[in-house]
């Protein structure tokens, strides 16, 4: 199911934007299946199998790439595929003998996504970072925040996962529809800095027409403004308003009791935290929720999924008991899958590399000699 059914992915595990981008293509049907090394890393924030969303939807082979014959069967999986995922620093892969080189020489049609922070080129190319870090030097750390404080972390969301998983995403499916017409693959180089400057497109924009200002929590969508900012209710939970053209000011306004203003300075934010603060949460959503005042409770993880809204629309699951989001976008005719839980890695093995046509006797040749390791569920150990 799903509109990218029949397409084959070889990832090669990694942590953040690396596994997101493969999940969005095994959420919308590819066929995924992840190489896995054989001790898991301990990265400090381990939880159990079941949770860890981003590996959902694929299964997951634990393959020595230390041993040539790992090696081998990682080209061999790679010759089957349309496209290739890869986090490591540059360099590495070419090291393991698993570079675009010989990957393409093998499979012409090989789309081979590489996702680093940096870019492969660069005097950072080497440099270790993280998801801050890129999003500091795209210019996007140092625009968000409230005024007069210090730049605050935006979760993980704009490098890693906006400017890394989802430009790694699309840029590979365009390349991969580009070889269906041109029989040829290629390298697409992603970074998570470029995709957080990409995303950043419309405020460089302001800030060349001189309508975006460097200080922070002035402008209009930071916080700067009071009809687009988040406020207290008597119940201390909160809500958003984002009415920033007229006529939807105009419904805000008139549900409030309030006489239309332009002003969206310090005065109409005094006024309204003070209002806010007299009803609590639900109430405001009684009044104002699904008119086109803009506004929206401020809902935790918890919550979201109760929300109707999010009910009526199935944008969340629940599978294995773990609450998440749901595939996303939606498509008419070809409608993605519900996920499946992830797996550990080995698990399965011989079937798992059957679908991907490696001979049964290979397979147990590997598992004999340790390259591949078949676990029964449990956790694989950590080095």
């Amino acid at each position: 199911m799903g509109p990218l059914a029949g397409f084959r992915i070889v990832e090669f595990a990694g942590i953040g934007p690396g596994p997101m981008a493969a999940m969005l293509f095994a959420d919308l049907g590819a066929r995924v299946i992840r190489i896995d090394r054989i001790s898991a890393s301990d990265l400090g924030i381990a939880v159990p199998t079941r949770f860890e969303l981003l590996t959902r939807s694929r299964p997951s082979v634990a393959v020595d790439l230390k041993h040539p014959e790992g090696i081998a069967l990682a080209i061999d999986l790679a010759a089957k595929a349309d496209g290739l995922i890869e986090g490591f620093r540059p360099g590495t892969m070419e090291r393991l003998g698993l570079g675009p080189d010989v990957l393409l020489t093998r499979n012409p049609r090989l789309v081979y996504g590489r996702m680093t922070g940096w870019g492969q080129t660069g005097p950072l190319a080497q440099a270790a970072g993280h998801d801050l870090n890129y999003l500091a030097l795209a210019g996007g750390l140092h625009a968000i925040g409230r005024a007069g404080s210090k730049p605050t972390p935006p979760l993980n969301l704009v490098a890693d996962f906006g400017g890394g998983a989802l430009y790694l995403a699309f840029g590979m499916a365009c390349a991969m529809l580009e070889a269906q017409r041109s029989g040829r693959g290629q390298v697409v180089d992603a970074a998570m800095t470029e995709g957080a400057a990409s995303l950043m497109t419309l405020f460089y924009g302001l800030y060349a027409a001189g309508r975006h200002s460097l200080e922070r929590g002035t402008n209009l969508l930071d916080s700067g403004s009071a009809i687009y900012d988040v406020y207290e209710c008597a119940d201390g939970r909160f809500i958003s308003i984002a009415a920033i053209e007229p006529k939807f000011r105009k419904v805000l306004f008139d549900r409030l009791g309030l006489a239309f203003t332009t002003d969206d300075g310090p005065k109409l934010r005094g006024t309204l935290e003070k209002l806010f603060k007299t009803r609590g949460r639900d109430e405001w959503c009684t009044l104002l929720e699904g008119t086109d005042a803009c506004f929206a409770p401020v809902l935790s993880m918890a919550e979201a999924p109760q929300h109707p809204q999010n009910v009526a629309r199935g944008s969340f699951v629940e599978v294995d008991g773990v609450m998440q989001p749901a595939a996303a976008p939606r498509f008419s005719r070809t409608p993605a899958a519900r996920p499946t839980p992830p797996e550990e890695a080995g698990t399965d093995t011989r079937t798992v590399l059957r679908g991907w046509d490696i001979p049964r006797e290979k397979i147990e040749a590997l598992l004999a000699s340790g390259v591949l390791v078949e676990t029964d569920g449990e956790q694989v150990p950590v080095d």
